[in-house]
Order: C-alpha cells, then sequence, then structure tokens
C-alpha cells in the first residue's frame, strides 16, 4: 500500500492573512479528534476511518504551516519573538500529534500485525466512534443537528463532518447534513447501531473483540492502553496549560510524561516476552508501532506546555482564544475536611451539585486513575482533573477546598 493512500497529493500553501487565534483553536480541535478517530480505527479494523485519519493529517500539515507563516510575519521585535516562542511549541506538538495518529491510522491501512487482544482491551477504552457517510434518503439529509436532536434522544453525537475535502469540527446545533456528508458519530454502542443504520442505509456490523491467550501479551496490552489514556489526558492538559496559563496543570502533564516513559519501558518488555511465546512474533508488530506512536503523543503534549513551564508570558493571541472557550480544565487537591472527601465519582460524574466531569485523579498511593467510564470515591490527597463551565470550575475548587 502506498505512504499517502488517503492523504492524495500534498497541498500547494501559500501566505494568507489569517486569524492565528482561529489557526491555534483549529489545531486543538483536529488533534483530539485525530486521537479518537486513530484508535477507533485500530479498534474497529476500519480502513475507511483509518483515511479519514490521513485526510485530516493533511489538513493538520496546512494549518501547521499556515501558522507558522502567521507567526513569521508577527515576530517584528526581540520582545515579539520571545512572546510568540511559545506559540510555535503549541503549532510544532499539534503536529507531532497529528503524524503520531497517522502513525496509528497506518497500522489498518498497510495491515501490519496486530494481535486480536488489542482490540478487545481498546474496547473497553475506546469510545464507540464509527464514520458514516449521508445517503440522499436519509431521515436526516436536509435537516439541522438542533432538528434532528440525536444527542438528547440517542446519546449519539456528531463530532465532526468532512463535506468533500472541507471539515467542520464541533458542528453546532444550526449545522444542517447533507447527503455525502461523511459524519464521525460517538456514543453507546446500543444506540449508535440504529443511528449507523438511519444515516447509511446500512446496518453496522461491528468486530468481535478477543480475549487475550498469552500472559505476557495481555501485560503489554494492558500497558499500551493505559499509555493510550494517559497521553490522551496530557493533550488536553497541555492544551488547558497554555489557554488559561496554568502552572498546574503544565506540571500535571510533566508527571503524565514520565508516568508514560516508565509504562514504555515495561511494554517493551512484556512485548518481548510475549514474541516468544507467541504463534506468530510477527502479528505483534502492530503493537509496537502502537506503543511507539502513543509515546510520541505525549512527548507532543509535553512540548505544547513548554512555554509555561519556562514562565513566559502568554501571548495575546492565546488570551483570545481563552476567551471563545466555553469550558476550562480545573486541577484541585482534595484537602481534609473538604466537602469532595467520600465523594462519589460514577461514569466521570462526582455525586456533588455542581455540573463538572472528572478526567482523572493521581492518587498518591495508586498512581493515575484515568478512563472514559472512571468509577471511585474521592479520598483525601486526591489530586482531581475535571472539565465544566467557569463558574461549576470555582464551585469545584471551592468544594475541595
Amino acid at each position: 500500500m502506498g505512504r499517502f493512500e488517503g492523504r492524495g497529493p500534498p497541498e500547494t500553501v501559500e501566505y494568507e492573512p489569517t486569524s492565528v487565534k482561529d489557526l491555534l483553536v483549529e489545531m486543538k480541535d483536529t488533534a483530539e479528534l485525530l486521537i479518537d478517530l486513530s484508535y477507533s480505527a485500530v479498534l474497529h479494523r476500519s480502513p475507511n476511518v483509518a483515511r479519514e485519519v490521513l485526510k485530516l493529517e493533511n489538513k493538520m500539515d496546512v494549518l501547521q504551516l499556515r501558522a507558522r507563516m502567521s507567526l513569521m510575519m508577527a515576530a517584528r521585535s526581540p520582545d515579539d519573538a520571545e512572546a510568540l516562542a511559545p506559540v510555535l511549541g503549541v503549532v510544532a506538538g499539534a503536529d507531532k500529534v497529528s503524524d503520531a495518529a497517522g502513525d496509528i491510522a497506518k497500522i489498518v491501512i498497510e495491515e501490519i500485525g496486530l494481535p486480536e487482544a488489542m482490540r478487545g482491551a481498546l474496547s473497553e477504552a475506546v469510545e464507540m466512534l464509527v464514520r458514516a457517510t449521508v445517503t440522499e434518503d436519509s431521515p436526516y439529509a436536509g435537516r439541522t443537528l438542533q432538528d434532528i436532536d440525536l444527542e438528547s434522544e440517542t446519546g449519539v453525537r456528531v463530532i465532526a463532518i468532512r463535506r468533500a475535502d472541507d471539515w467542520i469540527l464541533n458542528p453546532g446545533p444550526k449545522t444542517r447534513l447533507h447527503a455525502d456528508d461523511v459524519t464521525i458519530l460517538r456514543g453507546p454502542e446500543e444506540a449508535i447501531d440504529g443511528v449507523y443504520e438511519h444515516t447509511t442505509g446500512d446496518p453496522h456490523e461491528p468486530a468481535e473483540p478477543a480475549e487475550p491467550d498469552v500472559e505476557n501479551l495481555e501485560r503489554a496490552v494492558d500497558s499500551v492502553v493505559l499509555m493510550k489514556n494517559l497521553s490522551e489526558l496530557a493533550v488536553d492538559l497541555a492544551y488547558g496549560s497554555v489557554l488559561f496559563d496554568n502552572e498546574e496543570l503544565a506540571d500535571e502533564v510533566t508527571n503524565l510524561e514520565v508516568e508514560v516513559d516508565a509504562l514504555q519501558s515495561r511494554f517493551e518488555a512484556w512485548t518481548l516476552r510475549a514474541a516468544k511465546e507467541a504463534d506468530d512474533p510477527v502479528s505483534l508488530r502492530g503493537l509496537i508501532h502502537l506503543g511507539v506512536a502513543t509515546e510520541t503523543i505525549s512527548d507532543a503534549a509535553l512540548e505544547i506546555t513548554e512555554g509555561v513551564l519556562r514562565d513566559l508570558d502568554v501571548h495575546p493571541v492565546v488570551e483570545l482564544a481563552v476567551k471563545e472557550s466555553d469550558e476550562i480544565l480545573t486541577r484541585v487537591t482534595v484537602r481534609e475536611d473538604s466537602e469532595l472527601a467520600g465523594t462519589a465519582v460514577v461514569a466521570g460524574v462526582p455525586a456533588t451539585d455542581v455540573s463538572q466531569s472528572v478526567l482523572a485523579i493521581r492518587r498518591p498511593d495508586d498512581g493515575w486513575l484515568v478512563g472514559p467510564d472512571l468509577d471511585t470515591t474521592l479520598r483525601v490527597g486526591d489530586v482531581v482533573i475535571s472539565k465544566g463551565t467557569r463558574t461549576s470550575a470555582a464551585e469545584f475548587s471551592d468544594l475541595a477546598a
């Protein structure tokens, strides 16, 4: 298979006046979608989803070139260069995430071996995510997302739309679906099948997960799944640290990167031991590719935070991007006598009157707890990473104290 299958020839990019703020927001959204799509392609053995990753990777290449051009035009003095240097780190980090996601997609496209056990484990670590093309006779064709009201009715959300070569990321309620739109759907497995069929006219046929049959392979798979969850969280926190000039979030990215490095060492050891026991060691090539790409994502997240860690001033273009953000990330520590101590967290939602989503917990004795369905009880000393509105984030911090 050709290396650029699904991407097409490189696009000619010329300088044009563009808002760096808009480019940064679009790069952030694109990077997060790339991670989702690439792991989903592996989980569902879907060449179609994998090719969407490569098309989106091509979009990221164009975005980062335009961002670099705009930043170079904006630097007119040493002070400008100092202020813009961290923004270049954000651009470079997003591009690395994009390249790593493309490498993950190629596991499927280039038919690199991947043990079935990997998909069995990923099915518990990746939300159900499906690529569906809108047909002319679909009941959704010609209607807005608000009119269809998928999320309220089914719990399924349209997280992106590709219309020919253009992408609509985070489509809003007024976005209208057209025939031939390629939609990216996310939601519970029991509901997504029906939405897929309404969209495409065909039944959805997910791949059956397999169970690990080699002990060391099971350990290697568990390690790379945890690496995936931690790296994904690191990217979220990295952007949060930059957008909100939050050194505490940047410090957590450093902690996550150290943890992922340690996990990769264990992953490599268990994979080598599994190769000795496996009937076909070549089938582990894809697992190795996945581990390397996942570790690259955590490195990219650390690069994004460099300006914050070095205490460089946030450039005004970043502050403008912050003002458009409806949700913010927060890091709080559960203190003695805190109202959060003993609070149950079910599927990432704490049992409080504050509307906040818990993304991860760093527990002094147990390390990181992270995943789409986080179930636990908060303890004194827990470092809690959560997402919510500015108001709810402030109220959640008060509960922690």
